[in-house]
Parts: C-alpha cells; structure tokens; sequence
C-alpha cells in the first residue's frame, strides 16, 4: 500500500467532529486548502540570546516557501535554546546540556500534540543539533535536521579569528602577555555576525556528524549562515522534507549501526569536539541502535585526521565550505574504506551517491590527501583506568603530549579553579583537576572553556593537563581529559582525590591512573560522603534525579 503522507494530520483536521479544530486553525489564516495537504512541522530553534541561532527566523521563511511550493502546508513553533559561549564559566553554563533534553521534549511533544505528517529541523548552537535529532528520532516519522551554518571568522590584527581566541585571550591578559586595549579589540571583532562558532567545534561537529549519519542532506551544513547559498539550501530543504514524506522514509528506517559508525568516522577526520561522543550515544539511543563509549575509540583509530581545522588546526569551518564542503571529507574516507557507503541520506541517495558529486577547490589545504594525512589515526581518544573505570574522552588532534604525570591541583567547583589559573597559581607540570561538575553533580555537567582557554593564553598548555567529570567546548585544546565517570557526585574515584596525588595519563595505552594502590582508593572512597543537591526544585533537580552517566550519553532515563 502506498505511503499517505496525511497520515497524521487526518487524524486532527478531517471529519465533522474536527471543526473546532479547523475553526481555530482558520482564525491564523489556514484555509481549506491548506488544511486539506500533508502538515510539515518546522521545528525552529531560533532565539534572541545568541548569533548562532538569531538568523533562523529568515531561514525558516525559506524552508516554508519550498514545503508550500512542493504541495504541503507548515507550520512553525519554537523550541528554547542556551548558548554554551555565552553561559561559559556561570552557573548559567550547567543549562546547556540540560537543554538538550527540553530541546528533544518540545520537538516531540509538539508534534505528537498537533500530529505533524512530518518534521524538518532548524538547528544551530551546540544542543539545539542533537536535542533536534533525537526529538526526531522519538516522533520516527519523515524529516530531518538542518543546520544554521558557520558564523564567519572575524579579523585581528590581519588574521582570522574565532571566540576560542577571545577564550583563551583571558588567560593572556591576566598573566600580563596582551594588552588591555588589543583585549578589547579583539573581543570586538572576534563574531563578527550570525552563525554558530566557527571552528571545528561542537555545533560544526555535530552538523557534519549528522550530514555523515544521514539524519542531514549532506552538504547542507557547509554554506555559512550569513552566505546567499544559505537561502536556497533552505528552500530547497522545505522541499525535500516533501519529498521524503512522500516516499514514506522515516530515520529509523534507515538509520543502523553502521550509520553511526560513519558519524564518529566524520567527525575522527576532521578533529571533531568531544561532546560528539556523548551526543551520538544519546542519538543512538533514541534510534535503538547499540552504541558505547568503546566505539569511538575503536573507530577513531582506524581513522586518519585529515582536516586541518580549528581549534587543533588552521581553518575554520568557511575555509573548508571554500574547499568544497563535508562531501570532500567523505569522498576521501570513501576512497580510503573508512566508511560504509551504502547508508542512506534524506534524499534517498547513498552516501556515496552524494560524495560523488564533490568538486574540490584546485590548491585547497584544509582537508589533506589520504596519502599524506595530519595523523594516521582520528582525534577521539577513549582512556580508562583507575580514575575512569567507565572511561573519559581526550581530543587528540596530533600534535599533543601522549603522557603527563604530574600533582593533582584538586578543585570541586570550576570557578575556583578559574581563579587559580589567572592568579598565576597552576605551574608548569601540575594536573588540574575539577570535579561534581558532572551530569549529576553539576547538574548539568558544565563545558571548562574558560579554565580550559585561560590555561593555553597563560602559556601554560604544553605542560599542564587537566581532568573533569564535567565536559570541553569544542573549542578546547591541549591535554585535557573530560566525561570522567563515574563522576564524583556518584562516588566515582575522582572523589578521591586529594591534593599532590600523582595523576598519570598514558594515552598510547587508553589509561588515565592515580598512583595509589586499589586499597587506598577505596578506604578514601568508604569515608566518602555524598554532598547534598545543589538544586532541590525546578529543571535542574529533575534533570540530576534522571541522568544517567556520562559513559551513556548523560540521557534522562524515567524511573519506572
């Protein structure tokens, strides 16, 4: 029987018994006709708070313009959204990955309620990418992400710059290495208009992770936000969502292990942030797909780095738009047997039906020959061991330390340790360590960008590493160990640390150990006390009751 792509909105709008609907509908415009098509649900992310997503207003117009033009009818409504760069180092910061789960919750909700035929997603700041797709994943019917694009990088004394370098200016400045007046031209200039972050961190990871996992028409994310194309990428995405719908493909059709595989691939090539590991997790979960922590590692190491992009790297994600966009990458792992690629896209094409078409830029530098890549093996490094018996994640993107022994500079909160960096107080060889700052002890497990930053413009990022059971933008850079679980709110060893314990990371061989005996650690462990709530009531104590660990993609889990 064929696919009737009014299969839910007859539900709501046909039959007597609907009128009241109908009415309701009619009094904001919506016709006969209109209420007659398949209803496209435009979940939009948009908000004032943030450039990442402040141009999706215009974006959703176009994607509305080419569903009406492809024969259905949208309708638009709104999510919320934090912005991870604007929160950093606050105690706004520990909404951000809370956010994620609202983000999925009202893409769910609001579709079922008013029974979407279908949903397209208008995504941009870090959470708002997997909170879409996951929401989507729940609903398993016809639609797909699309992303915002890349702000473009702004201009500092005659180079290109990102909000990383205004993140780590701040460590610059209170050491006395940058001048308060080049400070604040750089602040000035670092964004210079809508867009998500620029590098290759969180949002632009995610986007391509996505492109890679087919829950995004590939070669979608590359165009800028501001970059004319970005209209006409939406259009057309208003009208392929149609299109989908009329082929009756829904994510979870398609979407298998080893879609995910290709995704964690994506972003290992091109030194993608660590929080893809906890938000592919998440994503597989909603998908029903078998993923764990273990895997990134697995296929990070059998995949080559090859973009050269920031915060690791020189480019920024519109010099790889410039060299011909995510098809390059995937084109090259294609050719190298790195991905599989007869997993299906949106379009309905293969990924290797859309990597074919990939023109790369004559001369370009940003995504190197299989021949002669950045590093034989993908940046995502998986450590356990004694501190992490549920494991950690290291971004390696090939030029780092592969072992670190040092004192541990023990802190429960991230602000104290922010403190002690730009008080000069950390020295060369020290393990900085910050914990309850995971999912459940946040709550909300809080990006260290500031410390983190603040610990490379101090001069001190060869020689300092840092571990947390909280997490890294995907702007951080250096040795620095995050997701480390158990966390300490759940007496994980991390909450046995005491200060001057010798803390070694040994990446070549996946551990990240205390020198202390197994005894030890845990007659430090029986003494342990749990500390209390940080938050009794409201979104956040909710969230801490439902979380799972960071070594499961930190999803909220109803007690049943």
């Amino acid at each position: 029987m064929p696919f009737d792509p009014r299969h839910r909105s007859r539900i709501l709008l046909d039959g007597r018994d609907r009128a009241p609907a109908r009415a309701m509908l009619k009094a904001i415009g919506f016709d006969d006709e209109a209420l007659s098509k398949p209803i496209i649900g435009v979940a939009n992310t948009w908000i004032e708070t943030m450039p990442c997503n402040y141009h999706l207003r215009d974006l959703a117009v176009k994607v509305k313009e080419g569903i009406r033009a492809a024969g259905a009818t949208p309708m638009e409504y709104n999510t919320i959204a934090i912005s991870d760069g604007v929160t950093m180092g606050t105690e706004g910061m520990k909404a951000s990955l809370i956010s994620r789960e609202l983000v999925a919750d009202s893409v769910e909700l609001v579709a079922r309620a008013h029974m979407f035929d279908a949903v397209i997603v208008l995504v941009a700041c870090d959470k708002t990418i997997p909170g879409g797709a996951m929401g989507l994943l729940r609903l398993d019917i016809p639609g797909f992400v699309l992303y915002g694009g890349s702000i473009a990088p702004g201009k500092f004394h005659g180079h290109d710059v990102t909000i990383q370098d205004v993140f780590e200016a701040v460590g610059a400045n209170a050491r006395g290495q940058m001048s308060d007046a080049d400070f604040r031209e750089l602040e000035n200039h670092a964004c210079p208009g809508a867009g998500a972050c620029g590098g290759q961190f969180t949002a632009n990871t995610m986007a391509l992770a996505l492109e890679f996992l087919g829950l995004s028409p590939i070669g979608s994310a590359s165009p800028p936000a501001l970059d004319q194309r970005k209209q006409e990428v939406a259009f057309r995405a208003g009208q392929l969502v149609v299109d989908q719908l009329k082929r009756g493909l829904k994510p979870k059709d398609y979407l298998n292990r080893k879609s995910f595989e290709n995704a964690i691939a994506g972003v290992a090539a091109t030194g993608g942030s660590t929080n893809a590991v906890l938000h592919l997790l998440a994503i597989a979960r909603e998908a029903g797909v078998p993923l764990t922590i273990d895997d990134f590692d697995t296929v990070s190491t059998r995949t080559p780095l090859l973009a050269d992009l920031k915060p690791g790297g020189r480019f920024v994600a519109t010099d790889l738009d410039r060299a011909g966009g995510t098809r390059i990458v995937a084109q090259r792992l294609l050719q190298a047997n790195k991905l599989d690629g007869s997993q299906l896209t949106p379009t309905g094409k293969t990924l290797a039906e859309e990597a074919a078409v990939a023109v790369e830029t004559e001369g370009q530098e940003v995504v190197k020959p299989l021949a002669c890549p950045l590093k034989p093996t993908g940046g995502l490094v998986i450590l356990k061991g004694n501190l992490a018996p549920e494991g950690c994640v290291i971004k390696v993107a090939g030029h780092e330390r592969l072992h670190h022994r040092g004192p541990a500079r023990v802190f429960d909160r991230e602000e104290d340790a922010m403190n002690a960096v730009t008080g000069g107080k950390i020295k060369s060889g020290d393990v900085v360590v910050i914990r309850y700052e995971g999912p459940k002890g946040g709550p909300g497990m809080r990006e260290m960008l500031g410390v983190t930053g603040a610990i490379v413009g101090a001069g001190l990022g060869e020689t300092v590493a840092l571990m947390t059971d909280g997490r890294f933008s995907g702007a951080t850079r250096g040795l620095m160990a995050g997701h480390v679980a158990p966390e300490a709110a759940c007496g994980g060893p991390i909450a046995a640390l005491q200060e001057g314990d010798i803390v070694v990371f040994d990446i070549p061989n996946r551990q990240l150990n205390v020198e202390l005996s197994a005894e030890e650690i845990q007659a430090r462990l029986a003494r342990w006390q749990p500390p209390p709530p940080k938050y009794t009531t409201g979104v956040f104590a909710k969230y801490a009751a439902l979380v799972s660990s960071a070594s499961e993609g930190a999803i909220t889990q109803p007690r049943l």
